[in-house]
């Protein structure tokens, strides 16, 4: 008995495992084109629905999926009713584990596991950065068909264990069996505990598509019954929730909201099929008795394995059929259900959020992504405060300095949270390509985090000229105003071009643009030096203006390494070994 237990939980540690190594595997091939398509294709339900769909076929996960429609939600690049689209096409895409499983019989599976997994292998070890990703990705297909077919193996056939000679083993068969009997005669009260019992096992195992596997492997051998099984099925449709429940902990309102509508989806789902439950599954039976003989396998005793995949997906697609034009009434119920905590809103804000058993670091970038182009708007509104304070000497904006002192340490925390996600995701097993964007992206937010040191620095300085009653001449206030408004300018200039696709001539501008402001900058500092000796010049007063101008000046020389890193980052592979070993 403990030997047979022990066996089931190998074969679903080996179907884990191949899931995970095929989901972060697939991320690293086509990671950056899935994010696209994620963001990009789910403007409508029915794109969503369908991005949904091939995303959770693709990874093997829904509960993977979900999770990352979390995270999108939390970082804004997906609203709460675009989500709910996504969701219900990972509640569809998820189906396909029980077709593979149903299929098993038709073939032996470790015959093309242990093949893929051959192929994969030398990728793995001779390739580089993609095909050494293609190898991943095989040896994720290999592992995880290898590990359905020992699940089946391990899980022993009931009508075999009845007849055996050994009369313990036929002993304990009739036990199990009289046991599920008598938990099944109960009508609708039975249903709720398999259900329940759906619930429980998905939650164990933190894996729809590896409970799905359990079930169908138990009703192909003759342990449960198709109706059982059905309501098991039922069960874990509302256990993968909770991984996106628990996703978004610490997340934002509308990541929470995107939360509760999944798990107000699935179980809106599972009350409506309990209803029609005794009429529904004998109308599955009957379409699985319209499969043609030739597609039902030889191996398996029952066609319990087609009837249940037919269950699976059917339940699921009638649900979005009837749900989704509803889809603005859940959003509107769960934005009710959720409210907002005291001064909470649902702005983006950076929180890594990741499966348990799948680790999401190429799909998480665009968080981060979002997060930095916050960051350096951030700089531009403190430049603007810094423009105001200055310009404007005749009025008390103390309030406003005590606000630009917010916003710089809002900077920093920012930075912060930029940084350790940056590092978090790097963690994962990321593709080459991924590390260097990474690598990059830190530069970058290193490079804001200082634009706000020095624009505070600035109102720092502002704020003395003023306490200290030093008067720029109205030529000097104009000169300074001036070149404020050049670095400005290039505020907006990098602002505009740090995550769009750039070239070698916008390199080429930022330098340009470096270079008119150190001319400008020497030019205003060599004419402060020359009213220095003069008899009603202040020496104090010249030396601030001194500092205001070479600050004026790092901001650009930051600005300039920030347009050079957001190259690189798009153009790895023409990073100079001088920047790899300075900043890597």
């Amino acid at each position: 008995m403990i030997s047979t237990i022990l066996e089931i939980l190998g074969s679903l540690g080996v179907f884990l495992y191949g899931m995970k190594v095929l989901s972060e595997g697939i991320q690293k091939v086509a990671g950056q084109k899935m994010r696209k398509f994620m963001e990009t294709m789910t403007r409508n339900r029915c794109s969503g629905i369908m991005t949904g769909f091939l995303t959770t076929c693709l990874l093997q996960s829904s509960s993977a999926t979900t999770v990352i429609v979390v995270s999108f939600v939390n970082a804004g690049l997906l609203t709460l009713v675009e989500s709910i689209g996504v969701i219900m096409g990972a509640n569809l895409g998820t189906t396909l584990t029980a077709w593979i499983i149903a299929l098993i019989g038709k073939f032996s599976l470790s015959k093309i596991a242990l093949p893929i997994i051959g192929i994969g292998l030398p990728c793995l070890f001779i390739g580089k950065d993609r095909v050494k990703s293609i190898g991943e990705v095989l040896i994720g297909f290999g592992l995880l068909f290898f590990g359905l077919g020992l699940l089946k193996q391990s899980v022993p056939d009931v009508q075999a264990m009845l007849d055996s000679d050994n009369a313990m083993i036929a002993a304990r068969a009739t036990a199990t069996l009289e046991w599920i009997k008598s938990v099944s005669g109960y009508g609708y009260f039975s249903l709720l505990i398999f259900l329940s019992l759906g619930v429980i096992l998905t939650l164990i195992v933190q894996s729809s598509s590896a409970a799905m596997a359990i079930t169908v492997t138990l009703a192909v051998n003759g342990w449960i019954g198709f109706e059982e099984s059905a309501a098991i099925v039922l069960g874990e449709n509302i256990g993968t929730t909770v991984t996106a429940w628990l996703a978004s902990l610490g997340a934002n309102l509308s990541a929470r909201r995107a939360a509760r509508a999944h798990f107000m989806f699935n179980v809106l789902g599972v009350l409506w099929m309990l209803l029609v439950f005794y009429w529904f599954t004998p109308f599955v039976q009957q379409l699985g008795d319209m499969l043609p003989q030739s597609f039902r396998t030889e191996k398996h005793s029952t066609d319990m394995g087609f009837d249940l995949a037919i269950f699976h997906s059917l339940f699921n697609a009638l649900n979005i059929v009837l749900l989704i034009g509803f889809v603005p009434l859940i959003a509107a119920i769960v934005t009710r259900w959720v409210k907002a905590k005291g001064t909470e809103s649902d702005a983006p804000r950076l929180k890594y959020i990741s499966q348990n058993m799948l680790n999401l670091g190429e799909l998480n970038l665009p968080e981060a992504e979002v997060a930095t182009k916050e960051l350096a708007s951030l700089t531009k509104r403190m430049f603007a405060g810094f423009s105001t304070v200055f310009a404007n000497p005749q009025e008390d904006l103390s309030a406003e300095v005590a606000r630009l002192k917010e916003m710089e340490d809002e900077a920093d925390v920012l930075t912060h949270d930029i940084t350790e996600y940056l590092v978090r995701c790097s963690a994962a097993e990321i593709g080459t390509h991924h590390a260097g964007e990474v690598a990059s992206m830190l530069r970058m937010v290193a490079e804001l985090e200082e634009i706000s040191d020095c624009i505070y620095r600035l109102v720092i300085y502002t704020e003395r000229k003023y306490k200290k009653k030093r008067e720029f001449t109205e030529e000097t206030q104009e000169e300074v105003q001036k070149f404020a408004a050049m670095v400005s300018d290039y505020i907006d200039f990098y602002i505009a071009n740090i995550f769009s696709k750039i070239g070698p001539e916008t390199v080429d501008k930022a330098e340009k643009f470096e270079k008119q402001i150190i001319a400008l900058r020497k030019s205003l500092n060599k004419a402060a030096m020359k009213r220095m000796p003069t008899e009603d010049a202040d020496v104090k007063t010249e030396m601030l203006n001194i500092d205001i101008n070479n600050h004026l000046e790092k901001i650009s020389n930051h600005a300039t390494n920030l347009i050079s890193s957001a190259y690189y980052r798009q153009h790895g592979d023409e990073v100079p070994e001088k920047y790899l070993e300075g900043y890597l």
